[in-house]
């Protein structure tokens, strides 16, 4: 009897109040997360307008990636989406090279041994400040710093010094205004990615830096043989939430544009969405699908970037071992 009862108690399970806890997570996750989600496919087959919609299929993706010399409209669509896409690439392609790149050497010098670099805990700090500075009071120091008018800070500097003649369009400028939001989302996020890479590199074991020494490596032999291949998952994690960031990006190209001049040369996918779900009357067909099209954008370049990410030798060892299992098994 007494063995029953031990049986009996060890028996119990308290995974339901494991469960209980974390039910409000995913109940808040459904309601705020998936609904939205499902409710985004359903709105890109749907026609536009707020009253009588009907459902229109893939009329809306195709007017988005197809164009339709017989349809000025569709051919409109098209070509304001194809630019928001080009701007959106371009803009986080732009922003996230020097980024990785400035932090990647930040980090390495932060935590290298051999370089007695005094106050970093005061640079760390300073160079993740502006990451918690909000993206409309960043939008609206550079919108006023560097106004097209001669009354802007920077034109108005560099005229009285005789650099410029005219004021330099800095927001309205194709090329200038492109610059401008690389500089301030590299501006914004290197810190908060520096921060990332350097507690990755702390995470490697010391004796790997040691051994490096004693073998007589010098600073640069020890970042690219240990450093970078050991950084690899960081790496990746860092690609793939700026991937996403980047392809979202909002707030800057939103903000930064002369007043209520819509600056389609920084118009990206998530400005183009918000712009025609407001428009008179709401193209929710459009916002819908471009949204679904984003988002297998980046579920397939997350899907490349994990696939680069394997580890060669344990995928040739997986099937080895699955091949010799199959033989054995056939004997």
């Amino acid at each position: 009897m007494a063995s029953d009862s031990k049986r009996r108690i060890r028996s119990i399970s308290y995974a339901k109040y494991g469960y209980m806890f974390i039910l409000p997570f995913f109940l808040v996750y459904a309601f705020f997360q998936l609904y939205p989600l499902f409710n985004t496919f359903f709105l890109s087959t749907q026609s536009n307008g707020t009253v009588d919609t009907v459902s229109v299929g893939l009329d809306n993706f195709k007017a988005l990636l197809f164009t339709n010399e017989g349809n000025r409209a569709w051919s409109a669509v098209h070509k304001q989406f194809v630019q928001a896409l080009g701007n959106t690439i371009i803009l986080w392609v732009g922003n996230f090279i020097p980024q990785i790149i400035i932090s990647l050497v930040l980090a390495a010098w932060f935590t290298d041994s051999n370089l007695k670099i005094k106050g970093k805990g005061f640079f760390k700090v300073v160079m993740y400040m502006p990451n918690i500075i909000t993206a409309a009071s960043v939008a609206a120091l550079f919108v006023t710093l560097f106004s097209d008018t001669q009354f802007g800070a920077v034109n108005r500097l560099l005229l009285n010094w005789g650099v410029i003649d005219s004021p330099i369009l800095f927001v309205s400028d194709r090329t200038a205004s492109r610059v401008m939001v690389m500089f301030i989302q590299t501006w914004m996020w290197f810190g908060n990615t520096m921060i990332m890479l350097t507690s990755g590199i702390m995470g490697i074991n010391p004796s790997l830096f040691e051994a490096a020494n004693i073998d007589g490596a010098n600073s640069t032999q020890v970042f690219f043989r240990i450093t970078l291949p050991l950084l690899r998952p960081i790496l990746l994690y860092t690609v793939v939430t700026s991937m996403i960031g980047g392809l979202q990006m909002y707030d800057i190209p939103a903000l930064y544009r002369n007043g209520t001049n819509d600056n389609t040369n920084i118009r990206t996918i998530a400005v183009y969405i918000y712009g025609a779900f407001h428009q008179t009357p709401p193209n929710y067909g459009y916002s819908g699908a471009a949204s679904v099209i984003l988002f297998f954008i980046t579920t397939i370049l997350g899907a490349i970037c994990f696939a680069f990410n394997r580890d060669k030798d344990a995928k040739k060892y997986k099937k080895s071992r699955a091949s010799l299992k199959n033989k054995l098994g056939g004997i």
